[in-house]
């Protein structure tokens, strides 16, 4: 779906893989004209046409080295999937206009919504690209039905904020978490995000970001628990997918709102330290996730 975080997976490849300390560029395939597409991926000489009044390198030859990230290559035209082709089997291309080959060394990370292999089918995507691409294929749930991650990603938003404002509030209540796991995330991650970042510039010189800020309306809550087609998920299981999505939320706020101290994050929710400990390996909560958004 659009928005589920697809650039965040190829960023986490990207700086897990032994290309990490070269670039890594993106480029969404759906957003640039299909006039320009081929322009800003492989390049162009001098007056290689109209307004062409200088040589330009493109994405693939800035990533030299590197990754480069196709989102929605599903929309891109059959004639620049060609030339994708070429740069995977030849490992060189050639600028718009030019006819000198250019050696580059680039890992192609790619992403779509469509159903690509019934595009294959109808003569929409080339076939051979396909099965050059689909060597390893990743499926990135819509946010909705892993809300586990929801508290890493606030916390990583929080942090890359920080960077940008220092004076925005740096860590979100238990109240607040909790409240982010009932949102159905209709625009997924890149929703999470800017619901996140405008508590946090809302909420700049406070300790932490309370449900108020988030800006999402409370009424709107029970219709944004996720929905379970009764004759799929017997009531107990949709019950307890809930509750664990909740509490793992609220203890995560919980713990980095008292600093990680188990103590007195017990005194402070009502809980006996050694219950609270239990659920804490119940849910695997580690010292890192609570203290990545403090």
């Amino acid at each position: 779906e659009t928005g589920s975080g697809k650039e965040l997976v190829a960023r986490a490849l990207h700086d897990y893989s032994p290309r990490k300390d070269k670039p890594l560029l993106a480029e969404n395939c759906a957003a640039v004209p299909a006039n320009l597409l081929e322009s800003e991926l492989f390049g162009h000489v001098k007056g290689a046409f109209t307004g062409a009044d200088a040589r330009r390198i493109g994405r693939f030859e800035a990533a030299d080295g590197g990754t480069i990230f196709l989102d929605e290559i599903g929309d891109m035209p059959l004639e620049t999937q060609a030339k994708v082709l070429r740069v995977l089997q030849e490992r060189s291309l050639e600028r718009v206009g030019g006819t000198r080959s250019i050696p580059v060394d680039v890992r192609i990370l790619a992403a779509t919504h469509r159903d690509l292999e019934k595009d294959v089918r109808e003569g929409r995507f080339r076939e051979d690209l396909y099965f050059r691409l689909c060597v390893v294929k990743i499926e990135v749930p819509p946010l909705r039905e892993r809300k586990e991650d929801i508290p890493g990603l606030a916390g990583r938003f929080l942090e890359q904020l920080a960077k940008r404002t220092p004076h925005a509030c740096r860590s979100l209540s238990g109240e607040a978490l909790a409240r982010l796991a009932q949102h159905a995330w209709p625009g997924n991650v890149r929703e999470l995000r800017n619901v996140v970042e405008q508590a946090a510039i809302l909420s700049a010189g406070r300790p932490m970001a309370g449900p108020e800020a988030l800006g999402l309306d409370p009424d709107d809550a029970c219709e944004a628990l996720p929905r379970f087609d009764p004759e799929d998920v017997p009531f107990s299981d949709a019950k307890r997918r809930m509750v664990t999505a909740f509490e793992r939320a609220y203890l995560l706020g919980a713990l980095r709102r008292n600093e990680g101290n188990v103590s007195r994050t017990a005194r402070n929710i009502g809980m006996v330290r050694q219950s609270l400990q239990q659920k804490i390996r119940e849910h695997d909560l580690r010292s890192e996730n609570w203290k990545q958004a403090s």
